[in-house]
């Protein structure tokens, strides 16, 4: 099977003049909003540093993974859903910081990662790292190595709800 020359661009991370003016006109804009002074030279700096972090970018194959774009209309679920559970996890180290009677158990799991998407697996294990009391260790082929600090916490990744969550935003 022949692959189209747009497509074999896409992955080597390659991508159109539109593209880039349009990364780094957002860029540009954000950080004209952001900054809110605007002398000459501050705003040559700034477009100096939009420039540098668009090539940058370019050169990192940024353009590579245009489909997370495509997961923007489930993200604000998703992180309403991950607010929820940081909240939850906060409470909880919480309570068995502040009551010495709760055992801490560390305890370390695996799990699978259920989108074969990379970009899903780093959504995955950034995630389980912001809930306090857990840190994803590992990823490598697609499974990560988790730190819990209670057996609670790992029954909770092990559930495989932030796991469903993060391979339902639809990356690819």
């Amino acid at each position: 099977m022949k692959l189209s020359n747009q497509r074999i661009s896409a992955q080597r991370g390659e991508t159109s003049p539109a593209g880039i003016l349009l990364l780094l006109l957002v860029l540009s804009i954000s950080w004209l909003l952001w900054s809110g002074l605007y002398k000459p030279l501050l705003i040559g700096l700034g477009l100096f540093s939009c420039v540098l972090t668009t090539f940058l970018a370019t050169r990192m194959g940024f353009f590579r993974h245009q489909a997370v774009f495509g997961a923007i209309p489930q993200l604000p679920a998703y992180l309403w859903w991950l607010l929820k559970e940081v909240a939850v996890s906060s409470i909880e180290v919480a309570r068995v910081v502040i009551t010495p009677s709760i055992p801490v158990s560390p305890t370390m799991v695996r799990i699978k990662a259920i989108s074969e998407s990379d970009s899903a697996q780093v959504i995955l294990g950034n995630s389980i790292t912001l809930s306090p009391g857990t840190a994803t260790i590992d990823v490598h082929e697609g499974e990560l190595l988790v730190h819990c600090l209670t057996r609670s916490g790992a029954e909770a990744i092990q559930s495989g709800e932030a796991n469903r969550r993060a391979a339902k935003l639809g990356l690819k």
